[in-house]
């Protein structure tokens, strides 16, 4: 049986890790590159980084952040924000990161997903998409919509069909990241995840809620996620890898145990 992965997960602004709730209200929390020695060490499987406000700001990820972080860890890690060419995500690459993901700029730009498979290699390219609840049935059937730039820009996209098409033209994994309860702390929203993890077949990683062991269960088990990312609760110290770790293992979810 596969194991489940758990990914923390690292915003950052201006080369400061920050954290907020749906999207809004960031504090700052501390230095990426400490941090991920210190969710490295402590055992967790992969890391993901978003240079957050890249996109909407027009400008390139801060590559210099992508090579001390692979400079310090010795764990596979993701790497998104401002990411819209095939050389930017040879520099990415590169620098020491191990998967791209992209977001806001695939949703303008669908070939570049495409590109980079064909380039690197599915398992190098990750689609990260914002969806949002909508009553808007007509656009989009599944109940969800594809929102770009942070949450600032409704595309009209349904989610499920978003998720599908990226699959086709060559996404090796999706992460959904739900806007409704991002930072929330209350649970993923496991609806939208379970839809999207049925309609693909690459893996689908949870992502927006996540507030105790029981939560990232509830990923694995009723939404079929295949990872889960957390980000607040281990920021504050709410709780750490090794215990989120140790209660999915005693719960019979399938766990890569470090100790």
């Amino acid at each position: 049986m596969l194991t489940k992965r758990i990914i923390p997960c690292l915003d950052v602004i201006n080369r400061r890790v920050t954290k907020g709730i749906k999207f809004k209200n960031n504090i700052d929390l501390g230095d990426p590159v400490e941090l991920a020695v210190k969710y490295s060490d402590g055992g967790c499987d992969e890391l993901v980084v978003y240079d957050i406000t890249a996109s909407a700001e027009h400008r390139p990820i801060d590559i210099e952040m992508v090579r001390d972080v692979a400079r310090s860890i010795r764990i596979p890690f993701a790497v998104g924000g401002g990411i819209s060419t095939l050389e930017e995500m040879s520099r990415v690459l590169l620098a020491g990161a191990e998967k791209i993901s992209v977001n806001s700029l695939a949703v303008k730009n669908p070939a570049i997903i495409g590109e980079g498979a064909r380039a690197f290699g599915a398992q190098c390219i990750v689609l990260g998409m914002d969806p949002v609840q909508t009553q808007n049935f007509e656009r989009c059937p599944s109940g969800y919509e594809i929102t770009t730039r942070g949450f600032r820009e409704h595309t009209g996209i349904d989610a499920v069909e978003w998720a599908r098409r990226a699959e086709d033209l060559g996404a090796g994994e999706i992460v959904v990241n739900s806007v409704d309860t991002d930072g929330t702390r209350d649970g993923f929203e496991l609806n939208i995840t379970r839809l999207i993890a049925d309609a693909v077949a690459v893996p689908v990683v949870a992502s927006g809620g996540a507030g105790c062991a029981a939560h990232l269960r509830e990923a694995f088990d009723t939404a079929h996620a295949d990872a889960a990312i957390v980000a607040g609760i281990l920021h504050t110290g709410a709780t750490t890898i090794a215990q989120l770790k140790r209660e999915l293992h005693e719960a019979g979810v399938p766990m890569r145990m470090h100790w």
